[in-house]
């Protein structure tokens, strides 16, 4: 966590395993973010990501005592999210797999002139970066479930070869590879169709209407667009690997603050839950 040492996290650690929720709640609070954005960007969407995310702090929680303090802490929570989101089967995306070419066809193909106004008088620059936040994080789903982690890891998260290749099961050289090739494969789609980030003919407002009629965008709910902080503390990893130059072309990796949903959670539970869970593990 920002600001916080090795032995100031281990003392916090100590301390929850003890039984002091104050310590638990620092400590939760601390990542709560890195998980919900870690989750978000490989469910896709803000329900899933939540259902994913509850899950993965659950499991923080009831696992605190067997962290060893042989890595760091942010570390072994990126692993235990990793391993729980690579496996996890229960969102909208592991129903209805996505791919490149649908996506690049529904972009050239979408009949977009006969679509009323369903702009429902909000503005329509707002649910054009609505749609924007939301659809970079779609496209995201064409990817299979290891090279969109390995994409998030390296692009957004920025995790060192060496520490994304032991969660991944990956030597750094095999990691570094296939970041290369995920991230390449990325760019050429967003050159080819997104007007936003490449050169394509896509762009988000002329497609708001659309986007609204087929259920991608709500008026009424603007998730992404709400959920964009305007100050980001958001921890990683102290290790960090030079970027090449076509990380630059991936802005769109902006990260979120855990939605309320998420917050009332970890509340609910470091007030009604026995510490025994937290202390046995």
């Amino acid at each position: 966590m920002n600001g916080s040492t090795d032995n100031e996290l281990h003392t916090l650690i100590d301390q929850a395993t003890a039984g002091d929720k104050q310590a638990l709640e620092t400590l939760l609070g601390g990542v709560q973010d890195l998980v919900f954005n870690l989750s978000l960007r490989m469910m896709g969407t803000f329900p899933d990501a939540e259902d994913a995310s509850q899950d993965i702090l659950l499991k923080v929680m009831t696992h605190l005592s067997s962290f060893k303090k042989e890595s760091s802490f942010s570390t072994w929570v990126f692993a235990i999210a990793v391993n729980h989101l690579k496996n996890y089967k229960k969102h909208m995306f592991a129903k209805y797999p996505l791919t490149f070419d649908y996506y690049g066809d529904d972009i050239l193909h979408a009949n977009l002139e006969d679509v009323p106004d369903l702009t429902q008088d909000v503005e329509k620059a707002v649910l054009a970066e609505e749609l924007k936040l939301s659809c970079t994080n779609v496209m995201l789903q064409c990817l299979d479930t290891e090279s969109r982690c390995i994409f998030i890891l390296g692009t957004m998260f920025h995790v060192d070869s060496r520490i994304a290749g032991d969660i991944l099961g990956l030597t750094p050289e095999v990691y570094r590879k296939r970041l290369s090739r995920v991230r390449k494969k990325m760019a050429d789609f967003l050159r080819e169709y997104c007007g936003e980030y490449g050169g394509g003919t896509c762009h988000c407002e002329s497609r708001v209407n659309y986007a609204i009629q087929n259920h991608r965008i709500h008026p009424s709910s603007l998730d992404f667009y709400n959920a964009v902080p305007k100050q980001v503390s958001l921890e990683v990893t102290a290790a960090m690997e030079e970027i090449d130059d076509i990380s630059q072309e991936f802005s769109f990796c902006r990260t979120y603050e855990s939605p309320e949903k998420l917050r009332q959670f970890v509340e609910d539970f470091l007030n009604g839950a026995p510490f025994s869970v937290v202390e046995k593990g």
